[in-house]
């Protein structure tokens, strides 16, 4: 009798353990199940917001390409044109006594009457521009051609002479900030004498171009020769 009790108990018992263990699966799978819900949730937020940084990315990658290709296009048309101008220019010189600058400071005027000087400039193996300023303002000036030479002449006076020398003469260069028009597209230098008191003499320039491709005048620039 008390066999039957205690295995009546323990069915009792185990059926009510079985009816708790289902529930209590139903709500663990329920539990799994929202979380698994907010899992791919947050992962499909996640690949959303990785998908938008990958964009901006590519996006910004592309601008970052395009202005390179731009900067290099701009480049590769600059250096065309240069190639072009220095084809264009590089065996162009001018004739001895030209003044390529007369707009800028007017024809070369001559003195031949009592009371004048002379300043003679005869070149090497290089054109040379030169300018003769008197009271730092250019009163005279010419192109020489290499190898020739040419006479300024003048009133009596304190004069400066430039030399800016070079190869290929451009019409078209910009010089001292674009103010003027006119210069040498290769191997540019700029040199200068003192100025000289003249009284009725001749000042001689012998202009010879040294192996490190300076003149035997000191240095000068365009913004002071010009």
């Amino acid at each position: 009798m008390k066999i039957k009790i205690i295995s009546l108990s323990l069915l009792t018992i185990m059926l009510l353990t079985s009816c708790e263990s289902e529930q209590a699966r139903k709500d663990r799978l329920a539990t799994e199940e929202r979380q698994q819900i907010e899992l791919e949730h947050q992962l499909a937020e996640r690949n959303k917001a990785e998908s938008i940084r990958l964009e901006q990315v590519r996006v910004e990658q592309e601008k970052k390409s395009e202005v390179e290709r731009l900067e290099r296009e701009i480049i590769l048309e600059k250096e065309r044109k240069e190639k072009e101008i220095y084809n264009k220019y590089i065996s162009n010189s001018l004739h001895t006594g030209s003044t390529p600058y007369s707009i800028y400071y007017g024809k070369n005027s001559s003195c031949s009457d009592n009371g004048c000087s002379q300043i003679k400039v005869r070149t090497s193996n290089a054109d040379v521009l030169v300018t003769i300023k008197n009271n730092d303002k250019v009163v005279s000036h010419s192109f020489i051609q290499a190898g020739d030479s040419y006479t300024f002449s003048f009133p009596n006076g304190t004069y400066q002479a430039f030399f800016y020398y070079g190869k290929g003469w451009n019409p078209e260069k910009e010089m001292k900030n674009g103010a003027m028009n006119g210069g040498f597209i290769s191997s540019e230098e700029f040199g200068k004498d003192e100025p000289q008191y003249l009284f009725n003499n001749v000042l001689r320039y012998e202009l010879i171009l040294q192996q490190n491709g300076n003149f035997s005048t000191s240095p000068s620039n365009a913004e002071e020769a010009l």
